[in-house]
């Protein structure tokens, strides 16, 4: 198996884009929407503002989630007992944010899940009929106006090699909500996990669009979407100096969609914080 880019203006691109998700849980698009420079731009900004004093002005609201989550806060993935080496911010449109930043981060917040939503429309569009029926209601209309979608403004910081043994970047994990939407980090190390284990890199050429399945999507589809399990790993050599600036756009639904007869979008991802240790 191998992630390959797909081409966002290709004729087929919706058919091979969901064909990608159901069989990897991931999707790699090339030629997209969404402007690089400003993701540059906003990768350069936070690393400033990521190696100041300042970022502990915005320190987040454990009722609310927004802010700044420093790495001794950061979260451990299921199932592991280390925490990430990493530290984040939270944006979301209502919530704290440094008001020289605010209106780039807002633009791309804007981009992007405009472009999200797209991207449902084609995984409803392909979805099988026997699949479809378990939505509550279109994918898209999940997200319509919902204030629960997450912007993550990442920071890897330099490996000093005194961490903790066995710790790394981000552990083996699956994201919580229907779609990530990530574009290409300004370093390498993510890979996704393949169906017989091995791990495989994600192509991260500058432009790239990852997209990955989440928990939500898997549960509303009833499995056939699956939510894959993906890590960040540590650099070698001299590439461990350097910071790495990811920005995952976590595409959530309004609290009150039905996922599933067992969830709504808000049972859910309480669970979820809750074994995160998030809250």
């Amino acid at each position: 198996m191998k992630l390959e880019a797909i081409d966002f203006t290709a004729p087929d691109a919706q058919e091979r884009f969901v064909e990608s998700l159901r069989e990897t849980g991931f999707g790699v698009l090339k030629n997209h929407p969404l402007q690089q420079e400003l993701v540059s731009s906003i990768y350069e900004n936070w690393q400033r503002f990521f190696d100041s004093e300042e970022k502990y002005d915005y320190r987040f609201n454990v009722e609310t989630q927004d802010g700044l989550f420093p790495s001794e806060v950061s979260e451990t993935a299921k199932g592991h007992t280390q925490k990430d080496i990493k530290e984040f911010f939270h944006y979301y449109p209502w919530g704290q944010c440094p008001e020289e930043l605010k209106a780039e981060l807002q633009n791309y917040y804007d981009q992007a899940n405009a472009l999200a939503s797209t991207l449902l429309s084609w995984v409803e569009k392909h979805s099988p009929a026997e699949v479809s029926v378990l939505y509550s209601q279109s994918l898209s209309s999940m997200i319509e106006n919902s204030d629960s979608t997450l912007l993550r403004v990442l920071h890897y910081p330099p490996l000093k090699g005194d961490e903790e043994l066995g710790a790394v970047r981000a552990g083996a994990h699956e994201d919580i909500n229907l779609l990530t939407v990530l574009p290409s980090a300004n370093e390498p190390g993510l890979q996704v996990q393949a169906k017989n284990g091995d791990w495989l890199d994600v192509p991260c050429e500058f432009g790239n669009l990852i997209i990955n399945i989440g928990d939500m999507l898997q549960e509303a589809s009833g499995g056939y979407f699956p939510s894959t399990t993906h890590r960040v790993i540590n650099p070698e050599g001299t590439d461990k100096t350097k910071s790495r600036i990811s920005l995952p756009l976590f595409l959530h639904p309004k609290p009150e969609v039905v996922l599933s007869e067992k969830y709504t979008a808000h049972s859910y991802l309480m669970e979820r914080l809750k074994e995160l240790g998030l809250i």
